[in-house]
């Protein structure tokens, strides 16, 4: 028989003693023969955005990841310091703030699945229908591109395939290319909108005229994380669709217009005919109870966000004119965040900014997204681009 002392022992054999130990004193090994699956060789690394230099006598500004400038509500505060609780497992099924969203949204509770943050809530659903089909071939995940920069990665980890349709030079889906790109094999349909980085919406139309030219079969998932921001009449909203749609899911968070992106909170809504499916997928104690009693509270004091949002939106339509103003063309911008189409020069303009104590997202050589951020922060930046000369220019 074999002891535990013995095993301890062939363990100490197989750890090389000829390399530095790590700090807590054990020895370090080679890991030979540990390897990933090797779908993470092909995976594209998550970048998130990067806190700002300090920069001698500017106060520094992070532009970068799309956050919100202004603090929770300071009811969200206090309702996330009285929640003491925390050394109990959270309610699995977020009862109350799916009860909350219910009554906000219109929609029955059970239509509602919550995941950490929406993206939480994209992989739960990926991970329920896209995959490996059951004669080992991967389901394919069609979804426009440049678009957000963690599908292709939830998709290759779900086991998926991406099929990436390049967006239009105005920064918006091209529909009729994504409609042609669905086969036997595409399982899910992704639609950002507003599209992040580029910042277009889908309209309400349009979306309409998609979805007749999708299979029923097919789940198109509707990511509305930045909602809240939009102003244009005509953009689809995906609640209103998915009643009709038994096929479409929402995607929508708290992490935006509410600013509780350290909490992560977010849902997707859909009919019993998917969440039925998606309540067995979904990650259990995903929302603490922390992020749960700061969302209800937040929904309760609605008109407070509300006001906040304007707020950004004001900044933005500030910050969109006076690019305009300069020459510099961007797409149409609904969420909290500009895209500046700069290609080859994505990265010295990236770095012209952090010169000015400004943090931006800069995309390899194709473009930078610029959020919308406190009123100094965007002043700054509207003067960088009056000093800038590369700038974006008319197709």
């Amino acid at each position: 028989m074999t002891s535990i002392d013995d095993l301890s022992a062939g363990a100490s054999v197989r750890a090389r003693t000829d390399l530095p130990a790590d700090p807590s004193g054990a020895p370090a090994t080679t890991g030979e023969g540990l390897r990933p699956r090797g779908v993470f060789g092909k995976l594209p690394r998550y970048a998130a955005g990067k806190p700002p230099v300090v920069v001698n006598g500017l106060e520094s500004f992070k532009l970068s990841s799309n956050e919100n400038p202004l603090p929770p509500l300071p009811a969200v505060l206090e309702a996330i310091a009285s929640e003491t609780s925390i050394n109990r497992y959270p309610d699995p099924m977020t009862t109350a703030l799916r009860t909350e969203l219910a009554g906000y949204l219109g929609v029955p509770a059970t239509d509602i699945v919550t995941g950490a943050g929406s993206l939480g809530a994209l992989n739960q659903i990926l991970a329920t229908f896209a995959g490996q089909n059951d004669f080992g071939a991967p389901d394919e995940v069609v979804y426009a591109w440049r678009s957000f920069e963690a599908y292709p990665i939830s998709v290759g980890l779900a086991g998926a395939a991406g099929v990436q349709v390049p967006v239009r030079a105005d920064g918006t889906h091209d529909l009729d290319a994504m409609a042609a790109a669905i086969t036997e094999r595409t399982r899910v349909v992704m639609l950002c909108t507003p599209n992040n980085p580029t910042g277009p919406i889908l309209t309400h139309s349009e979306v309409l005229e998609f979805l007749a030219k999708v299979p029923t079969d097919v789940v198109v998932v509707i990511d509305e994380a930045y909602q809240e921001f939009v102003r244009r009449p005509d953009a689809v909203n995906g609640i209103g669709l998915y009643r009709d749609f038994e096929n479409v899911v929402v995607l929508r968070t708290f992490s935006k217009a509410h600013g509780l992106a350290g909490l992560r909170v977010g849902y997707s809504v859909s009919q019993q005919t998917l969440t039925q499916h998606l309540r067995v997928g979904a990650v259990p104690f995903a929302v603490s109870q922390v992020g749960e009693h700061a969302a209800v509270t937040s929904l309760r004091h609605i008109g407070e966000v509300e006001a906040r949002v304007q707020s950004i939106v004001d900044e933005r339509t500030r910050v969109v004119a006076g690019l305009r103003a300069l020459g510099w063309t961007i797409p149409e911008a609904e969420g909290n965040f500009v895209w500046l189409a700069l290609g080859e020069h994505t990265q010295d303009f990236a770095a012209r900014a952090a010169e000015h104590a400004l943090s931006v997202r800069a995309f390899g050589s194709e473009g930078v997204r610029v959020s919308i951020g406190e009123e100094e922060a965007n002043s700054r930046f509207l003067t960088l681009c009056g000093e800038y000369t590369h700038r974006p220019a008319a197709r």
